[in-house]
């Protein structure tokens, strides 16, 4: 018996529970989360059923079910709609005992508010081949997205829907001021040649030559560039921003002891280390999950203060995503 199976069958009375019962999940990462169901059964007798979603599409669902939850868990995603849903009263906080074995630096920058899955900084994306053809330097700023020599060869995702496209925009507010960051926006706004629902979106375009950069999250890119595709990580020079993507209990839950059951075993070495088997090789939160091949480190990456719980607040997210909403998408370009 591992050390999680035993830890889950105490929590749980000796493992007297029923196969059938099940714990319901709002995913992110469907792959993650597939792959978990047969070791989380074995491990707690709990089924794991889980419906996938972008990371604002499941704040979204999970805010319209708050009267009656249908679902336990939030399962990984960028960390703003976690902070949200805490800030909300949809989640509650629970002190799990796999806590002591996460980094201290992430359960510190959470506050609270949620439990740290992994982290994974903000990267540039580029196909070198599609940007020869035009001439185009490799980007190494924020500010060179503006250049026009890029010009419907951009993708990104659109921050109504992806989590990932928020970072982006509170990483460069952190790093210039907001209004600095939204003339840097409307520049950039005019390359894009697409807006993508996920926040990875961009990725496939670009690996296939049909884009020359994109704006997502660096693991992604590793992931796709040891699977053959011909694209270069570029990590900006003037800093970037992060995620430390999270799980939260969903308050008032059909099954809030499986829902706690199931983020101790996501939490732990054997559940993290199906998340890397599983192509996520982000730096995982606990200190003795094994590290994914071509993983990014942090210690390497010039990574901003970033200010999740600030940037987190549902209030600044909601004014900032509407003005981009408002003010750089409906620009002709």
């Amino acid at each position: 018996m591992t050390a999680i199976v035993a830890t889950l069958t105490a929590t749980m009375g000796g493992g007297q529970v029923a196969a059938q019962e099940q714990v319901s999940v709002v995913c992110v990462l469907a792959e993650w989360c597939d792959a978990m169901r047969a070791p989380f059964l074995e491990a707690s007798g709990y089924q794991l059923e889980f419906l996938n979603l972008r990371s604002n599409e499941g704040l979204v669902r999970i805010r319209a079910e708050a009267s009656n939850p249908t679902f336990d868990v939030f399962f990984a995603g960028t960390g703003d709609p976690h902070f949200v849903a805490s800030q909300e009263g949809l989640t509650e906080y629970y002190e799990s005992p796999v806590k002591a074995d996460l980094l201290p630096g992430l359960v510190t920058a959470v506050n609270n508010a949620y439990l740290p899955l992994y982290a994974n900084p903000i990267a540039f994306v580029v196909n070198p081949a599609v940007l020869a053809e035009v001439g185009a330097p490799t980007p190494t700023s924020w500010s060179d997205l503006t250049n026009p020599v890029y010009k419907g060869m951009m993708g990104m995702a659109d921050p109504n829907s992806s989590g990932t496209a928020y970072v982006i925009i509170a990483t460069l507010v952190q790093l210039f001021g907001e209004d600095k960051a939204f003339e840097l926006l409307a520049g950039m706004h005019q390359n894009m040649a697409t807006y993508t629902r996920s926040g990875s979106g961009s990725l496939g375009p670009v690996g296939q030559g049909e884009l020359g950069v994109g704006i997502i999250f660096m693991s992604s890119a590793v992931r796709e560039k040891q699977a053959g595709f011909p694209i270069e990580i570029v990590m900006p020079e003037d800093g970037t921003g992060y995620e430390i993507s999270g799980v939260s209990l969903i308050k008032n839950g059909p099954n809030p002891d499986g829902g706690k059951a199931f983020i101790d075993f996501v939490l732990s070495p054997e559940g993290q280390n199906i998340g890397s088997e599983n192509g996520q090789i982000q730096p995982k939160a606990n200190i003795n999950a094994a590290t994914a091949e071509g993983a990014p480190n942090l210690s390497e990456v010039k990574v901003i203060d970033y200010d999740f719980v600030t940037y987190g607040d549902p209030e600044l997210q909601g004014r900032l995503i509407a003005r981009w909403t408002n003010e750089i998408f409906p620009i002709p370009r």
